[in-house]
């Protein structure tokens, strides 16, 4: 279930979602009490990177710029929130795994892979779907 206070951002183009993410910077530096000139000297990109980022002038920024920025205003370890750590594969543990094991419900092949990683407690890509 999702959480109340949570947003949907599945519906937002990836440009809306980059102009989002510069306004929220620039609110996240200006707490930092650090200045555009200070941040772009820090992450090794001009100023003018910063401005555009941060107005939304600029509708694509790379990875590695963005995960400079966090790193100038002290931020770079929120990036857990994003992704945070899995727990280990079950397919690492073989011997945990049932065998054998037949589903009513599986018509083929992909269904069966599917079938697999819910016995198995779920897990890899498949926690992201839910």
């Amino acid at each position: 279930m999702q959480d109340y206070y949570r947003k949907d951002y599945s519906d937002y183009s990836a440009p809306e979602l980059v102009r989002m993410l510069g306004s929220r910077f620039k609110e996240y530096r200006l707490l930092a009490n650090k200045t555009q000139k200070e941040v772009a000297e820090m992450a090794g990109v001009t100023p003018l990177t910063v401005y555009r980022f941060e107005t939304g002038a600029r509708k694509n920024i790379s990875l590695g710029n963005f995960l400079l920025l966090l790193k100038a205003i002290g931020c770079i370890n929120d990036i857990n929130e994003v992704l945070p750590e899995q727990p280990e594969s079950p397919y690492l543990y073989k011997d945990n795994i049932e065998k054998n094991t037949t589903y009513p419900y599986i018509k083929n092949k992909a269904d069966e892979r599917v079938s697999e990683s819910y016995a198995m407690g779920k897990g890899g890509w498949t926690a992201c779907m839910a």
